[in-house]
C-alpha cells in the first residue's frame, strides 16, 4: 500500500506541474523568469551547475552531478564541461558542433549520456528548468517563434531574450488555420522532457544500412491521409516523428555514430552548423537540441582517415573519456558495479578490491621518461599518497606527459566478470584478494584481444598487486596483534616519550627499580624511530617535533596518548610486532595452538571481525596466509 500511495503522490505531482495558456499569457512569464527561453545547451549546462560545483586547492573544478555516478573521471568532466557544456551555454561556437565523446569501452561515455538524459528529465520537472511548447506541436516548439521575424529584435530588446528559429510547418500552417493569424491565441503549454514519451530526449541508434531509412530521423509522409489533404508538402500528411524532431529542445544521442551510413550524416551538417535539417517536400525545420555521440579510438582513426568525412569531422568536437588512473576510485566502480548486479550477497574480503585495482591501473598507465619513476610511484602519486622525493606539481608534470594515457589498458567489467567467476568457483560467499587475481589470471588465457607480450606484462602486474595485498595483509594482522597486546604498546610509548623529553631536554632519566640516573637510550628510540623511516640526520627534528606535540596537547588539557600522532603510532606498532614476530609466526600458523594461542588467535579474529570488516572465514584466512608470509 505504501507503495501505491507513493504513485498516487507521484502522479499529483506532476498534475500541479501542469500548465497551459494563451501566448500572451507565456509572454508574461518569459517577462518575469527569462530562463525559460533558454537555449538546450543553456538547459543541459545550468542543469549540470545546479548540482553544485566543488573547487579544490589548485583550482581544480568537481562536479557532483557526475561524481556521484562516474569515479576517477574528474579532470575529462572538467574538460567537458568547461570547455563544451559552459561555451555552448554562452552561444559560443562550439554550439553549433556535434559533442563525440571518445574512449575505451566501459570507459564511462554511455553513463555520462544516461546521466545527461535523466538530469534534464528531473531539471524540466523544476522551475528554474521549466520549458514550454506550442501545445500540439509535434517538435515541442519554442513558442516566441510564433513572433514575426520582423518584430523580434525589438521583442528581445523587451523580454531580454534571444529568439532563433522558425516556426515548424505545423505549426504554421495550424496559425493561419486554427488560429486565424492570431498569434496572441495560441494554447501554450508547459512540457516534461522525458526519454520515454519521447519529449526533448530522443536516441537514434544505426541498424542494416539496407532495411534503415532517413525517416527515422527526420519523419515520413503520412500515406494514410495523403489522400485526403492531396498533396505530400502539406504538414497533416507528414509524421514528424523522426528522432531529431523528437528531441527538439532537448538533447539526442546518436549511437554508433561512426558506424552510420553516410547519407544519415549528412542532415546533421546543416542541423550543427545553421540549427535546422530538410525534411520532406517542407523548406528547412529549425532544431534547437545538442547531439552527442559516442565512439572508441579505433573507429574515430578509422573515421578521420576517410576523406569524404572532411565536411562532418569540421563540425565535431572530440572530448576523451579515458579510464580512470586513481587506485581508491577504481575501488568504487567496482563497488557500484557489485551493487548493481547479483554478487551483492556476497562477502569480499577488505582489500580484495584494492588488490583487482593495483592491477588494473598498472595496465592503464604509460612509463614515465622521468629518472626514478616505475609505474608503481606514479600509481601511488596518481591515487594521492605521498612518494618520497615527489611533489604534487610532479604528477600534473606526469599526467601531460602521455595525453592519452588512460585510452588502453583492462576494463572494470573484466574485472566484474573475474569476481563472479572466483565466486562460482568458491564453496563460500566470501572471496578474498588471492581468489580474485587468482581468477584475474586464469582469465588473461580467455581474453581475446590480449597478445603474447601484454599477457607476459599483465602476470607481471598480477605479481606487483599480490606484494601490495602482502603488506595490507601484514599490517592487518599487525595491527590486530597489537591491539591484543594494547598494553605492551602503551608501555613502549611511554618509555620512548620519556626518553625524547630527556634527550631534547638535554637531561637524565632515573631508573625506576635502582634510582641511577641514566642517559636516554639512543638504541631504544632508534629501534623505533628507522621503523618509519627516519634517518640519523632527521631524528633530532622528529623528536623535538614529538615533544611540541606533547606541549600542544599539555596546553589545552589534552592527555598525548598513543592514537596522539599517526607517524609515532605507526612506529610503534612496526617495532611491537617485529619484537612480536616469532609469536605471530607460532600463532598463525600452528596446526595445534594451545589455550594461550587459542586465546590469542579468537582475540585477534575478533578484532579483525568487529572493527576490520572482516567475517569469520576471511578473517581466518588471513591470519593462515600471513602466518605462512613470515614462515618464509
Amino acid at each position: 500500500m505504501d507503495i501505491l500511495k507513493k504513485i498516487a503522490e507521484q502522479r499529483e505531482k506532476e498534475k500541479q506541474l501542469a500548465w497551459e495558456g494563451t501566448f500572451s499569457e507565456y509572454l508574461e512569464i518569459v517577462r518575469k523568469r527569462p530562463q525559460v527561453a533558454q537555449t538546450a545547451h543553456s538547459r543541459v549546462y545550468n542543469m549540470i551547475i545546479s548540482h553544485g560545483v566543488e573547487v579544490d586547492e589548485q583550482g581544480n573544478k568537481r562536479y557532483p552531478f557526475f561524481s556521484r555516478e562516474l569515479f576517477g573521471l574528474d579532470r575529462a568532466i572538467e574538460r567537458l564541461v568547461e570547455e563544451y557544456f559552459h561555451s555552448a551555454a554562452r552561444r559560443l561556437d562550439v554550439r553549433k558542433r556535434i559533442l563525440l565523446l571518445m574512449g575505451p569501452v566501459s570507459g564511462g561515455k554511455s553513463t555520462i549520456v544516461t546521466l545527461l538524459k535523466k538530469g534534464l528529465e528531473q531539471y524540466s520537472r523544476t522551475d528554474e528548468g521549466a520549458v514550454y511548447a506550442i501545445k500540439g506541436c509535434p517538435m515541442h516548439e519554442e513558442p516566441l517563434h510564433l513572433i514575426p521575424p520582423e518584430l523580434r529584435e525589438e521583442a528581445e530588446r523587451e523580454l531580454g531574450v534571444k529568439i532563433e528559429g522558425n516556426l515548424c510547418p505545423s505549426c504554421r500552417l495550424r496559425l493561419k488555420e486554427e488560429y486565424g493569424g492570431r498569434v496572441e491565441d495560441v494554447m501554450v503549454e508547459r512540457v516534461l522532457l522525458s526519454e520515454d514519451d519521447r519529449v526533448g530526449i530522443g536516441t537514434f541508434s544505426p541498424s542494416d544500412p539496407k532495411s534503415q531509412d532517413i525517416s527515422e530521423l527526420t519523419g515520413s509522409i503520412d500515406f494514410s491521409t495523403i489522400t485526403e489533404y492531396g498533396s505530400e508538402s502539406d504538414p497533416r500528411a507528414y509524421r514528424f516523428d523522426g528522432e531529431l524532431n523528437k528531441a527538439n529542445r532537448g538533447l539526442m544521442e546518436f549511437q554508433e555514430m561512426l558506424k552510420c551510413d553516410e547519407k544519415f550524416l549528412w542532415n546533421l551538417l546543416s542541423l550543427t552548423q545553421e540549427g535546422n535539417f530538410k525534411a520532406g517536400r517542407f523548406a528547412l525545420i529549425s532544431a534547437d537540441e545538442l547531439i552527442i555521440a559516442h565512439t572508441n579510438e579505433a573507429e574515430y582513426k578509422a573515421f578521420i582517415s576517410n576523406k569524404k568525412n572532411e565536411a562532418l569531422q569540421s563540425r565535431i568536437i572530440v572530448m576523451p573519456i579515458p579510464y580512470n588512473l586513481r587506485v581508491s576510485e577504481e575501488v568504487k566502480i567496482y563497488e557500484k558495479l557489485i551493487r548493481q548486479s547479483d554478487l551483492k550477497h556476497v562477502h569480499i574480503a577488505p582489500h580484495a578490491l584494492y588488490a583487482a585495482a593495483v592491477f588494473t591501473i598498472l595496465t592503464r598507465l604509460k612509463e614515465s621518461k622521468k629518472q626514478g619513476m616505475d609505474l608503481v610511484k606514479k600509481m601511488r602519486l596518481y591515487d594521492g599518497e605521498a612518494v618520497e622525493g615527489y611533489k604534487e606539481a610532479d604528477v600534473e608534470e606526469l599526467q601531460n606527459e602521455f595525453l592519452d594515457e588512460g585510452m588502453t589498458g583492462i576494463d572494470p567489467r573484466y574485472v566484474i566478470n573475474r569476481i563472479s567467476s572466483a565466486l562460482i568457483r568458491s564453496d563460500t560467499n566470501c572471496i578474498n584478494a588471492l581468489d580474485i587475481l587468482r581468477s584475474l589470471k586464469d582469465g588473461l588465457n580467455q581474453h581475446p584481444s590480449i597478445t603474447r607480450e601484454q599477457r607476459e606484462k599483465y602476470l607481471n602486474f598480477i605479481s606487483i598487486a599480490r606484494k601490495e595485498y602482502d603488506e595490507l595483509a601484514k599490517k592487518e594482522v599487525q595491527k590486530a596483534f597489537v591491539y591484543s597486546y594494547e598494553e605492551s604498546a602503551k608501555t613502549l610509548l611511554d618509555n620512548y616519550l620519556d626518553n625524547v623529553e630527556a634527550y631534547c631536554n638535554m637531561t637524565k632519566i632515573r631508573d625506576p627499580i635502582t634510582g641511577e640516573e641514566l642517559d636516554p637510550d639512543e638504541k631504544l628510540m632508534r629501534s623505533i624511530e628507522e621503523q618509519i623511516g627516519i634517518s640519523e640526520n632527521a631524528k633530532k627534528a622528529f623528536r623535538e617535533e614529538i615533544l611540541i606535540r606533547i606541549s600542544a596537547y599539555a596546553r589545552k588539557g589534552k592527555k598525548f596518548d598513543y592514537n596522539s600522532h599517526e607517524r609515532l603510532r605507526e612506529a610503534i606498532q612496526k617495532k611491537l610486532f617485529a619484537d612480536l614476530k616469532d609469536v605471530v609466526k607460532i600463532t598463525t600458523s600452528t596446526k595445534t595452538p594451545d589455550e594461550n594461542q587459542l586465546k590469542k588467535i579468537n582475540e585477534v579474529t575478533a578484532r579483525l571481525i568487529d572493527e576490520n570488516g572482516y567475517c569469520p572465514i576471511c578473517a581466518n584466512e588471513l591470519l593462515r596466509y600471513v602466518g605462512s608470509l613470515l614462515n618464509r
